[in-house]
């Protein structure tokens, strides 16, 4: 597992901070959600650590290893690191299994190996059954769990997901907030977790981050912020 530490984290598009003077240390295990409105800067800050984009200012370390900084960027293939999107991105053409097993044969696991990990991976998001089916002939919520086995199975030290529950209807969301929380429990995979939804960042993290305007405004366990918003802004957007 590992530890991530943002120091000072700044990134510029064009003459506009996205995030600026961000700093947030990350516990090994930590399942910590990036909360904020539609343009605070959660989803750069993201990006930022999976090594999608290169910082102007400060520094990303993971361990006691720099791995972003305005001069240094380890691509995002070198970090293990696993990263869930809002559109769950799995491939349309192959199947459910062949979807989980992309990222091992990627990294050239022996075929044994790709099978158990792909049959152990499909039990803990309950798709045993579903394997052979395309993308096209599952429920949306029945993709995201695709998305979570195939992040999952690389056994990566930390887990990326960017408002990965926006696209399910009410229903599905609520379900999938425990389901997420409970393989956090399991694995304890050091998690950063994107998203506007207060009542999704309450059920699943154990800390949360608030944003505003590419700023932290507040950090601390969900029932901190709940209880002792430090400014306006926070006790408003928690609600």
């Amino acid at each position: 597992m590992a530890t991530v530490s943002l120091r000072g984290l700044t990134k510029k598009f064009a003459d506009a901070a996205a995030v600026e003077d961000f700093d947030l240390e990350i516990g090994d295990g930590e399942f910590v959600a990036l909360l904020g409105p539609s343009g605070c800067g959660k989803t750069t800050t993201l990006r930022l650590i999976a090594g999608f984009l290169q910082p102007d200012g400060g520094e990303i370390r993971v361990g006691d290893k720099v791995v972003s900084s305005p001069s240094l960027l380890v691509p995002p293939e070198r970090r293990s690191m696993s990263m869930i999107f809002q559109s769950y991105a799995v491939w349309p053409h192959m199947t459910v299994a062949q979807n989980v097993a992309y990222g091992l044969k990627f990294k050239k696991w022996p075929r044994h190996e790709i099978d158990e990990k792909i049959a152990k991976a499909l039990r803990l998001v309950h798709l045993e059954s579903l394997k052979e089916r395309y993308p096209a002939e599952l429920s949306g919520g029945q993709q995201q769990r695709v998305a979570l086995a195939r992040a999952l199975v690389v056994e990566p030290e930390i887990l990326l997901m960017d408002e990965p529950l926006s696209n399910l209807d009410a229903n599905l969301r609520e379900e999938m907030r425990f389901e997420i929380r409970r393989l956090h429990e399991e694995f304890a995979i050091t998690t950063v977790y994107v998203t506007h939804d207060q009542a999704e960042a309450m059920a699943t993290s154990d800390r949360i981050a608030v944003l505003n305007k590419g700023r932290l405004v507040q950090a601390g366990k969900p029932s901190e912020i709940f209880d002792q918003p430090r400014t306006r802004f926070v006790a408003e957007f928690v609600g």
